[in-house]
């Protein structure tokens, strides 16, 4: 089709008989003949450069027959050979405004300009056209645009391919399907044709006289990433690479929307980074650029994600954090999260800069929310705690990371300063009130109170069920996420509590016993603290059990979350009260609190599943606290210590408080135990004034009093509500590298799609807890925190017709064959399998 025909019958009549009346305004008188072609029977159109007053009339009574029943026409054009008036003033000297307003405007916008209809009219000769317009002093011809492609379609390539146009040629030539490369193989006439096919759309002279796909591919690749690359660099290339072959500027638009087209699409996104990868080796790209510090938005190759990574980092190091979010929102979807070393960093880089935004928000705020002990805490149970999460994601990203090079060293410093600081502010406020206001607070639900109030009430209903749950440092942001996980499964409540002082966890699991509001008391046993309850020793966990077994005989039983959930145990159905107890938190945090963040999210699911049990046990109410929350002190020095108060103190709580007597100082305080909520034989108690502890080297922080250590939950779960199940079904896919079964690295990306079986399903979403495991069931890898992950469940969650890339952490130590698993987090049933094995080169 030449081009007058195609704006003609493509663009002119189509719009005209969709509006009945159209005025087209030529300046260039370039559209004149063809407007005069578009009359017939049905269309009427008048040329104002004819004579302007018997156009205008003409115009006028033809406008009357438009649309008229029987005979009447179907459009009216008008050609007016002018510029288009774009003020009110202009328009109203133009005769034919009026009609251009009440119908349509050729040309209207970019996409009528010339160079847009050729375009469109020859979209596989694109790059040949754009050489004629920049290289031409006036716009072209219509023969010249029509001598353009001599009329060559491409049949065999288009036969071979099984394609249309000229950019699904070539992505199907860079990387085609296993039916299009039997058809490279079997047809023998299509080397030739592409060579004229590339010079034509990419203006590329094909050098290599092989005519196999692979001779062809080598150099076809080098040649598109590296003109993407060129038309991308804002800078000169430098002088060793000008000698390398790349398109001309006019094939820009094709060279990007391919490019573009293979980093997106799941088939060919695994062959783009390879032949990405071995190109940059190639070119030796990360040194002829090294001095280069902006390379554009587009990251053709990977050692240039390592300089916006790095671009990334100054913003946050600089206190241009605007910078590093433009980085994160422009590198969001980029191809190199499809490698897993990639995820991590920028997972850290994303980390590090919402806690170190939401720190500045907070500290903004935190004079407004101070004023008083409730305020403070109203502000911290509200809002603030959010900075907890932050910091307690940002840490286990930075657990996950290994950075032997010290990339990250700067972000985890900065980041870890601003928390930091903010919390020092927000304990020398909270220590300000503690000083007048005492502990716990008056009119709140002390830890103390929590088994008098949740759960003996529900015991004394014959039959009911309760499972208390008794899990160790499930501090309040913790319970905060539990709480929007385990609202998925049914009707769950969240309350602060206020915990025993000091906040440790033989104090603390005293404290969650019946009477312990009146009836715990603290003393000294062999120089070690001991409580009582009602006189009774309650130090460890046979002691503690055996006040609940004496109190309820066999309508009580306990046992390890662990084993509930692992076992199958089997209870009475005598048994009223069920104690399920965890100390995973506390111990993996004691013992290795740098990398054994990642852990916590184990014991959360945990609960989940244990109250899915529990419901098909007959449970009625979960009712889960905790003895203490914690404070990750990550940002400790060699000086990060506070000096000891002159005294007799007979008890030092986890350095962070102390039982005795003494006189406080500038660093410390000192209080009656009464005014704290302690009883027994202490009459004094000290604490520092900051959050540095008595020793230094402390990473996890509790025993003292700060919100992070003293705020608690409280979640109370109903059982008995009907659990919320989907209506309709969707099925999960997991995928990886597009069917390979050996992973090369400890970091693989796994891609996890769902889908709808049925139309009830499309507007649902599935909940999917993903982990690697070995032949005896043991977890070999689980998804790396952030982004699509859930940093407190590690869970993700999928619309129908969503795909995801996730990060899988391998053990280290782990090789050998493995099993990668999408479950369900509540019933741990497997929605899809993948079977895979390990590969490692070294």
């Amino acid at each position: 089709m030449s081009i007058a025909a195609f704006i003609r019958d493509c663009v002119i009549r189509p719009r005209l008989r969709e509006s009945g009346c159209m005025v087209v305004y030529d300046p260039d008188r370039r559209y004149q003949d063809i407007c005069a072609a578009v009359a017939d029977e049905e269309i009427r159109v008048i040329d104002s450069s004819v004579s302007s007053i018997e156009s205008r009339r003409a115009a006028m009574m033809a406008l009357g027959e438009v649309g008229r029943p029987n005979g009447g026409l179907e459009g009216l054009l008008i050609y007016v050979p002018a510029q288009r008036a774009e003020t009110d003033e202009g328009k109203q000297v133009d005769p034919f405004s009026l009609y251009a307003d009440a119908g349509a405007v050729f040309p209207d916008g970019d996409g009528d300009d010339y160079l847009s209809l050729c375009l469109r009219s020859k979209p596989d000769h694109a790059t040949e056209i754009r050489r004629v317009f920049a290289s031409s002093k006036s716009a072209p011809a219509f023969s010249v645009i029509d001598a353009i492609g001599g009329g060559a379609k491409w049949p065999q390539l288009r036969s071979a391919m099984r394609v249309e146009s000229g950019r699904e040629i070539l992505a199907a030539l860079l990387a085609p399907t296993s039916s299009q490369s039997d058809a490279l193989r079997s047809h023998d006439g299509w080397p030739e044709e592409s060579r004229e096919f590339l010079q034509a759309t990419l203006g590329m002279s094909v050098k290599t006289r092989g005519k196999s796909w692979n001779a062809l591919a080598d150099e076809l690749w080098r040649f598109v990433l590296f003109s993407e690359f060129v038309f991308d660099l804002p800078v000169e290339l430098p002088q060793s690479l000008k000698g390398v072959p790349q398109a001309p500027l006019e094939a820009k638009p094709i060279v990007e929307d391919v490019c573009d087209r293979l980093r997106t699409n799941p088939r060919t996104r695994d062959t783009y980074i390879e032949r990405a990868e071995t190109i940059e080796a190639e070119l030796d790209l990360p040194q002829q650029c090294g001095a280069i510090d902006d390379l554009g938005e587009r990251d053709t190759f990977p050692f240039e994600e390592r300089t916006f990574l790095k671009v990334a980092i100054k913003g946050i190091t600089s206190g241009d954090t605007d910078a590093t979010r433009r980085v994160l929102v422009r590198h969001q979807n980029s191809v190199w999260l499809g490698k897993g070393e990639s995820q991590a960093q920028w997972a850290l880089v994303r980390s590090g800069l919402s806690l170190i935004e939401a720190c500045q928000d907070f500290e903004r705020q935190l004079s407004e929310n101070a004023r008083a002990q409730a305020d403070l805490l109203d502000f911290y149970i509200g809002s603030l705690r959010e900075a907890d999460r932050l910091q307690r994601e940002f840490e286990q990203a930075a657990g996950d990371f290994l950075d032997p090079h010290g990339v990250m060293q700067e972000v985890l410093t900065q980041a870890r300063a601003r928390y930091r600081q903010l919390a020092e502010k927000v304990q020398v406020a909270f220590v300000k009130h503690l000083e007048t206001a005492g502990w716990p607070p008056q009119g709140r639900l002390a830890n103390a109170d929590v088994f008098d109030r949740h759960i003996s009430v529900r015991l004394k209903e014959s039959g009911r069920r309760v499972a208390y749950l008794m899990v160790d440092a499930l501090r309040y942001e913790l319970g905060v996420a539990l709480e929007k996980m385990l609202s998925e499964d049914g009707p769950v409540e969240l309350h602060a509590a206020y915990a025993q002082l000091p906040t440790i966890t033989l104090v603390g699991m005293a404290s969650l016993l019946p009477g312990a509001r009146a009836e715990l008391s603290l003393g000294l046993s062999s120089e070690a603290l001991a409580p009582s309850l009602s006189g009774g020793r309650v130090g460890n966990v046979s002691q503690r059990m055996d006040v609940l077994r004496k109190r309820l005989g066999d309508r009580f039983h306990e046992m390890t979350l662990n084993d509930f959930v692992r076992g199958k145990p089997k209870l009475s159905d005598t048994v009223d009260l069920l104690v399920l107890r965890s100390t995973e938190i506390d111990s993996q945090l004691e013992n290795n609190p740098e990398t054994t963040l990642s852990l916590i999210p184990g014991t959360l699911n945990l609960i989940r599943v244990a109250l899915h049990k529990l419901r098909g046990l007959g449970f009625k109410d979960a009712v889960i606290v905790t003895d203490h929350g914690f404070f990750l002190n990550a940002q400790a020095e060699a000086g990060d210590v506070c000096a000891k108060p002159q005294g007799n103190w007979s008890v030092n709580a986890h350095d962070r408080m102390m039982l005795g007597a003494g006189t406080s100082d500038s660093h410390n305080i000192v209080m009656d135990a009464e005014r704290l909520g302690i009883s027994g034989e202490f009459p004094q108690v000290a604490l520092p004034r900051t959050m540095a502890p008595y020793r230094a080297g402390h990473l996890y922080f509790h025993g003292g009093a700060s919100l992070a250590e003293a705020v608690v939950p409280v979640l109370i779960a109903r059982l008995d509500a009907e659990e919320q199940l989907s209506v309709g079904k969707l099925t999960v896919e997991l995928t990886y590298k597009s069917g390979a079964k050996r992973i090369t690295t400890r970091v693989p990306v796994i891609e996890i799609a769902a889908q709808a079986e049925d139309m009830f399903s499309r507007d649902q979403s599935i909940e999917v807890l993903i982990e690697a495991q070995n032949s005896k069931g043991d977890v070999v890898g689980e998804p790396r925190p952030g982004g699509d992950v859930n940093p407190a469940t590690r869970t993700l969650t999928l619309m129908p017709g969503e795909r995801k890339q996730i990060g899988l952490r391998m053990d280290p130590d782990f090789e050998g064959k493995f099993t990668v698993k999408a479950l369900n987090p509540t019933t741990l049933a497997s929605y899809s399998v993948l079977q895979l094995e390990t590969d490692y080169t070294v």
